[in-house]
């Protein structure tokens, strides 16, 4: 019995500093919005899920690390967006980890100036993108979305942007006009 406990002890000993590892959430107030924003990192998932409650712009979002994809659904436009995420530019899981653990994220590398233009045609099978993703933009028209380069003109109203906040370090804008709405 002496062992037993002793090996279970060991185990929690070992274990233990790896949880956090695996998940991390926060919620905390935005700088000059009206709402919170409620973020949850799983290392072990490799994706982020973002739950922005903002009346101006309220939005939940998925960034997914293994399949390079981000989602975001809408809530005024009542539609889902999904685009390629060019990792060379996203904070990593690891620096999102950091800022939530109220590290300085100054340093991290900006991507205000993200701009994704929606394209017209309605992503048919949400299934091909996991359940977290299907889940999340389940009964609301979902569209692809492809990024500018940076220094290109846009050909869009800038009216027609949605701006999307995550953290103080990363902010992008989701332009175009929503077919059918």
């Amino acid at each position: 019995m002496k062992h037993l406990v002793v090996s279970s002890i060991l185990v929690v000993f070992i274990l233990t500093p790896s949880l956090p590892m695996m998940n991390i959430s926060d919620n905390h107030p935005l700088d000059g919005s009206v709402g919170t924003q409620s973020i949850h990192v799983s290392a072990f998932q490799g994706m982020v899920s973002i739950r922005d409650n903002n009346v101006f712009s309220e939005w939940d979002g998925i960034l997914d690390y293994k399949n390079a994809l981000l989602a975001a659904k809408l809530f005024s436009k009542m539609a889902c967006v999904l685009a390629k995420m060019d990792q060379a530019v996203f904070p990593s899981l690891d620096d999102i980890s950091k800022a939530l653990d109220k590290q300085a994220s100054k340093h991290y590398p900006s991507t205000r100036g993200l701009t994704y233009t929606v394209l017209p045609s309605r992503v048919k099978n949400l299934a091909q993108y996991g359940m977290p993703i299907k889940d999340m933009c389940r009964d609301v028209p979902t569209y692809f979305a492809w990024q500018h380069k940076e220094g290109t003109a846009l050909a869009v109203d800038p009216d027609s942007c949605f701006e999307v906040q995550l953290l103080s370090f990363m902010g992008l804008s989701i332009c175009g006009e929503i077919p059918g709405l």
